[in-house]
């Protein structure tokens, strides 16, 4: 049976857009169903090896665990009957094993413990994948940081013109906020990537003293931790993990936001990379949107409602949930997805991000010099005091406002300054290029940590 394109990310022209093929395939449904059945593969394997099932059933199971070999109808049929997949995928795994071993599959096991096993082995894929982009957009940053160094731009406040600053330091402050996503997910890792097998209410009743070894025993066996505790009702390491998505995509909005507004006509300091047809209207041929920053800004939007309701699901009553944990079913592939997506297009618009210096310098110079009154204000203030140097400048701009003329210009009008300054002094303080502040030196400090930094 086929269904038909019901999400963007079932959509052949659409799934690219928000998401990558990669991830994608990770929470595929037969890459969903496969590690159901390498659990339950690992499971027979250290239950062998424990003498709690024989040897013969654990190689019988592990043969026979292939997703490719269920009848799919017929587990959407049983998921409707049981309200979930493992229960029928457990039943057709049994006739697949055979007569002789088949009764030894799910031993001890409850759907919980199979289920969100499975899910944190794909979680653990999904975060290197994660983790990969992540590090390759870092390094994208770090190359424009070093290189724009010392370009300089005007530095915006409530969009308006506040001080210069050079795109360098707009690409270290972008850094550093990847940077501390780096840690915490390095911090995540260890409490996130944790197995689940304790039964039916997490207390081991049914394979008694032998639960705890084989809980220890599955961990290895799969390359994760062992738990405190069961974790079936309890779900805040992967909350953390949604939170964790939403915090990035934020950061990633960031970047697409800023660059979107220097892409603006009036402003023109950046453009998308791309050739013809990037961006284009279908009604007006000189346009050229920034579509990479809107996929970015809407999939943020997007995934971080669902954080919002992932932590509503975490919520589960008892020692077994009623309803929250199907939530997560739906949420959680779906956060991942649209991040993979922003991720690829980040490290797309940063890679090939196009400059405009000129435009910058032009911008720079739109306000004829007022946006370097503080250091005008401060080279004054040593002369005359801060207070008095505030308000002499302050009527400099004004004049300068009124009369359509440079800072400058104003400022050797007044012989309160021209009595402490020579022109050339003037002129070096009302330089907007010249009063970046320590922006080099602090995008240098940036650099070093990120060279420091661990990488994939």
């Amino acid at each position: 049976m086929t269904f038909a394109s019901a999400t963007p990310f079932a959509s052949r022209h659409l799934a690219d857009l928000f998401s990558t093929p990669a991830m994608r395939a990770v929470f595929s449904e037969l890459r969903t169903l496969q590690a159901m059945l390498d659990v339950e593969v690992a499971l027979a394997r250290v239950q062998a090896r424990a003498g709690l099932i024989p040897v013969e059933a654990a190689e019988a199971i592990a043969n026979a665990a292939d997703a490719a070999a269920l009848d799919l109808d017929e587990l959407a049929a049983g998921t409707l009957r049981a309200g979930l997949p493992i229960v029928n995928l457990v039943e057709q795994f049994i006739r697949l094993t055979g007569p002789a071993y088949g009764e030894f599959v799910h031993w001890g096991a409850t759907s919980q413990d199979i289920m969100d096993t499975a899910l944190i082995l794909q979680i653990r894929d999904a975060l290197a994948l994660v983790e990969q982009d992540l590090d390759q957009l870092a390094q994208a940053l770090a190359e424009l940081a070093r290189r724009e160094r010392d370009t300089a731009m005007v530095g915006r406040t409530k969009l308006q013109h506040a001080l210069p600053i050079t795109f360098g330091f707009k690409a270290a402050v972008w850094l550093s906020s990847l940077m501390r996503h780096r840690q915490r997910l390095g911090e995540l890792k260890p409490r996130l990537l944790q197995v689940q097998f304790a039964g039916a209410v997490g207390t081991h009743a049914a394979l008694g003293a032998d639960g705890p070894n084989i809980c220890q025993a599955l961990a290895e066996e799969l390359g994760l931790a062992r738990p405190l505790i069961a974790w079936h009702a309890v779900r805040d390491t992967l909350a953390e993990a949604m939170t964790f998505l939403g915090l990035l995509s934020t950061s990633l909005s960031k970047i697409a936001g800023d660059i979107a507004l220097m892409a603006q006509t009036e402003v023109g300091e950046a453009l998308e990379p791309g050739g013809p047809g990037q961006g284009a209207s279908s009604t007006m041929p000189h346009k050229r949107n920034p579509i990479t920053c809107e996929r970015i800004l809407s999939s943020g939007l997007a995934l971080r409602r669902l954080v919002g309701s992932f932590l509503d699901a975490s919520i589960h009553d008892h020692e077994r949930a009623t309803g929250p944990w199907q939530a997560e079913w739906l949420l959680l592939p779906e956060a991942f997805l649209l991040i993979s997506g922003s991720l690829k297009a980040c490290l797309t618009l940063c890679s090939g991000l196009k400059l405009q210096p000129d435009a910058m310098r032009t911008n720079l110079d739109r306000t004829r010099g007022l946006i370097a009154a503080e250091q005008v204000m401060m080279t004054l203030a040593p002369h005359m005091g801060r207070h008095h140097a505030h308000d002499v400048v302050g009527n400099a701009c004004r004049s300068a406002a009124s009369s359509h003329t440079s800072l400058a210009e104003a400022l050797a009008r007044d012989p309160a300054v021209t009595g402490l300054l020579t022109p050339e002094q003037i002129a070096f303080a009302a330089d907007p290029g010249r009063y970046t502040g320590q922006a080099g030196e602090e995008v240098d400090r940036v650099l070093l940590a990120w060279s420091h930094a661990p990488h994939s």
